[in-house]
């Protein structure tokens, strides 16, 4: 109760603050010509759907037209005598920038309309709109799950569909930036399997957008080694609503605004609150270990801003997410091996597992940011705070037999065991409290300044941004967990005099430390008749109390396009050092102790790709883009980790170098006209090599071991492929197919109790899942006038879905049990993930 009172407290004190005002806008500007001569056609008017904003264009074609920041737009471009254009504007940054250019054909011809759309990518960041991805079939509940389908290099690593986790160019879970209106996300650190995981923070019903980095991102964002994902909740200005429900949970947001002075037209209050419910249930009884499931996962989630007048705005945001999971096992069963040596595992069990995870967070901004024509500073006050409780407790027993089992079709005892490899008991206890509080104050600034040229079709301009933050981190951990090994009768470790127990842990630790960090940018921009060039330069700062290490990393970033060529093609090109300064889990070892002289993990990036527009041509006259990227990191100082189902389990010591390199290849567009589909294609190596470890490795038929340099990552996935694919009815876009497709090789895992010198010498089987979804909405708006007594009518939209997971009902692989037989050998035995399943979700808009 005193946690609760303290979270409603913090929501009513507090407020956040969206990066948007307002009065806020972007640019949009470009030349208009004639189809067929190429000639420039003035007096042509450009304005935006549904709003009296408009301009014309001059006597060379040329227009400039300022259009509302974050805020989907469609543009339209009239002359008489010439067909009407269209052009529809994702959502702008404010003062961000972007080219239309557009060719109109005459009323007679039989020439299309044709719009060119020129954008940089700002920051070398991936933008997506979230409204195509509300419908994909997902079992995880989180639209992170989404990220391997859209975004570059990434995949969702051992965790699979139960997870929201996700791996990024060779990197591990906890090396990914997550930011939240400029607020920082935290998750929780001792959940060790994806059924325990519950919901993440980004809700989709709140998102606006979000923009993706996989590397050689700004020095504006922290100090993490692969990735960075900014999310941006709306600016509601009417009263909307949405329910979702499934047999794995449901949903439900409300969002709206208004004003309460009359008399002041700038102040309003905007707000946004969410709730979901999650059970995995369903899908946990697909398992090979059965028994009772009971996951039960909620969150609520408020965030509201108040514009206090036209330069200072104000908010609040506030999260409570709570996750349990009990299991009590009672039996398994396992087959494995291959046609000649089937093996077979047998297990029965008592006890139970009760973990649970309760996070709360909540924070504060106050943004000043004028209108750039009377005060170009920009200024950003934050403070929030995070805190999690985390309580495992495992007592289970099991009792298993490992038997070959007979295996030719033929024979009188096929299916039955013909020879008893092992047998024993396993015993698991475990009692873990993590606490875990995070609070801070940051001060962001910003200041852009325009550059003077005597040629009018030269633009340019610096944008200043620095930021200082302080971080107080509290832990406090306990850590009490054992195991015992029956094997034939026989207590491991064997002792005449006592019962001995294994793998013992035994500790609490407890740190309290502060970090102090700071950055400094400048973007120049520049943009004339033939280019557009951004180059971004900055530096980050940090200082860390607890191992007194003081980490120096800049940073450089630059976007180029030539307008001058024939194809749309722009080119990335960033470089710097990307420093990770240990959190918690990076400095305790394997044996539960902290070491406090952990220093950061550390890497150099280079990446370089394009990014090319096209259309589909007469065909398909939509819009496609190709995205290619290829990278190389170097590691050093690394901190060597295994990883079992999403547990990674640190070395607690800088012992390791590696390196990675991969290449990333994207295509997304409307392949069907009206529906956004996504796919990747990604090639990656990860090797490291631990210090003071000669390596070596022994494939099948050698009778003697190789040395070798180095060694696979716990990450490391020669290839994946996904996409995400959608389509619909030729004649009724009503009824859709959403389908969801992953597939990967291998990763690689090591022998339990030896995964040092021989490390990471096998690999899992190829990943590879179908989800599939077919949707049909069964009311919108527009059939209002001519269904006037539809019993749906009280909503905006209803969509009804059917999912079915895992179609083609493939046998995944998350982690491995150990067996240890009665010839002392070890038998890795695969834990399998989910099978098929079938579900219904319907989603209601209000």
């Amino acid at each position: 109760m005193k946690h609760i009172f303290t979270f409603l407290f913090l929501i009513g004190c507090f407020g956040t603050l969206v990066h948007a005002q307002e009065g806020d806008q972007a640019i949009i500007f470009g030349k208009i010509t004639d189809a067929v001569t190429g000639a420039p056609i003035d007096f042509a008017t450009v304005y935006i759907k549904g709003t009296n904003t408009a301009t014309e264009s001059n006597i060379k074609g040329e227009y400039v037209l300022k259009i509302p920041a974050y805020e989907r737009v469609t543009l339209v471009f009239t002359r008489i005598g010439y067909k009407e254009g269209t052009s529809r504007i994702s959502p702008l940054s404010n003062g961000a920038r972007r080219k239309v250019d557009v060719k109109l054909a005459s009323e007679e011809s039989n020439i299309e309309v044709v719009v060119t759309e020129s954008k940089i990518q700002e920051g070398g960041m991936i933008r997506e709109d979230v409204v195509a991805l509300k419908l994909l079939p997902t079992t995880s509940g989180n639209f992170e799950s989404v990220l391997p389908h859209i975004a570059l290099g990434t995949s969702s690593g051992t965790g699979g569909e139960l997870s929201s986790q996700y791996n990024v160019r060779g990197g591990n879970y906890d090396e990914n930036l997550v930011y939240v209106n400029d607020f920082e996300i935290y998750r929780p650190q001792l959940i060790r399997s994806g059924q325990q995981e519950g919901l993440t923070f980004p809700n989709i019903d709140l998102i606006r957008d979000l923009s993706f980095s996989s590397g050689g991102f700004e020095a504006k964002y922290g100090d993490k080694l692969s990735s960075v994902l900014d999310v941006k909740y709306k600016r509601p200005d009417s009263l909307r609503a949405s329910v979702g429900m499934s047999f794995l949970g449901g949903s439900a947001h409300i969002e709206g605004s208004f004003s309460p002075s009359k008399k002041d037209e700038y102040k309003k209050i905007r707000y946004l609150f969410g709730a979901r419910y999650k059970t995995t249930r369903y899908l946990l009884g697909t398992l090979d270990i059965q028994g009772e499931y009971i996951p039960n996962f909620a969150d609520i989630q408020g965030y509201i801003t108040y514009d206090i007048n036209r330069d200072w705005q104000l908010g609040v945001i506030g999260n409570f997410n709570r996750a349990e999971y009990q299991f009590r096992p009672a039996t398994r069963s396992t087959a494995l091996g291959l046609i000649d040596f089937a093996l077979e595992l047998f297990a029965v069990f008592e006890g139970q597992e009760v973990s649970d995870f309760t996070t709360y967070m909540t924070g504060a901004s106050l943004t000043y940011l004028p209108d750039r024509d009377r005060n170009p500073l920009f200024m950003k006050f934050l403070a929030s705070t995070y805190q999690s409780n985390e309580n495992e407790r495992f007592d289970i027993i099991g009792d298993y037999l490992l038997g070959q089992i007979e295996s030719g079709l033929g024979s009188d005892d096929f299916g039955d065991i013909v020879s008893v490899l092992g047998t024993g008991t396993q015993q698991q206890f475990v009692r873990n409290f993590l606490t875990s509080n995070v609070t801070n104050v940051q001060y962001k600034g910003g200041l852009e300044l325009q550059v003077d040229h005597d040629d009018l079709d030269k633009t340019s301009s610096h944008f200043l941004q620095w930021g200082v933050k302080y971080q107080r981190e509290e832990i406090v951990d306990r850590i009490n967990e054992w195991e015992r090994l029956d094997s034939a009768g026989y207590s491991l470790n064997f002792d005449t005099t006592q019962l001995l127990v294994r793998n013992i842990l035994k500790t609490r630790n407890e740190l309290s430390s502060n970090r102090i960090s700071a950055y400094f940018q400048d973007t120049y921009t520049i943009q004339d008749t033939s280019k557009e060039m951004k180059l971004t330069a900055g530096v980050r700062a940090q200082y860390w109390d607890l191992n007194k290490e003081f980490i120096v990393s800049p940073r450089v970033q630059l976007l180029f396009k030539s307008l001058k060529w024939e194809d749309d093609i722009s080119l990335r090109l960033a470089s710097g050092l990307y420093f990770q300064s240990p959190f918690y889990r990076e400095l305790r070892n394997l044996q539960g102790e902290v070491n406090t002289d952990v220093l950061s993990q550390k890497s150099v990036h280079l990446v370089g790709g394009l990014t090319w527009d096209f259309y589909g041509g007469k065909r398909n006259p939509k819009k496609f883009r190709f995205i290619a990227e290829a990278y190389y990191k170097h590691l050093w100082d690394v901190v060597s980790y295994d990883v079992d189902n999403v547990r990674i389990r640190y070395s607690g010591e800088n012992d390791a170098t590696g390196y990675v390199m991969g290449l990333d290849l994207r295509l997304n567009g409307e392949f069907v006209p009206g529906e956004e589909s996504w796919i990747n294609l990604s090639f990656l190596r990860a090797r490291e090599s631990l210090n003071g470890i000669q390596h070596l490795k022994r494939d099948i038929g050698d009778t003697e071991a190789q040395e070798v340099n180095s060694v696979p990552r716990p990450t490391d996935q020669f290839m994946t492929f996904s996409t995400f694919f959608q389509d619909h009815l030729p004649r009724n876009e009503n009824i859709k197919m959403h389908l969801n497709f992953t597939v990967g090789t291998g990763l690689p895992y090591g022998l339990l109790g030896n995964n040092r010198i021989y490390r990471n010498t096998y690999r899992f089987p190829a990943y590879h899942r179908v989800d599939i979804g077919f949707s049909i909405q069964l009311w919108d708006e527009e059939r209002r006038a001519k269904r006037p007594n539809h019993p749906l009518k009280f909503s905006r939209n209803t969509w009804l879905s059917l999912e079915i997971f895992n179609l083609m009902k493939v046998s995944n692989v998350a982690s491995n049990t150990w067996i240890k037989t009665i010839f002392n050998t070890q038998y890795a035995i695969p834990n399998f993930l989910t099978s098929r399943r079938i579900n219904l979700r319907m989603r209601m808009d209000f």
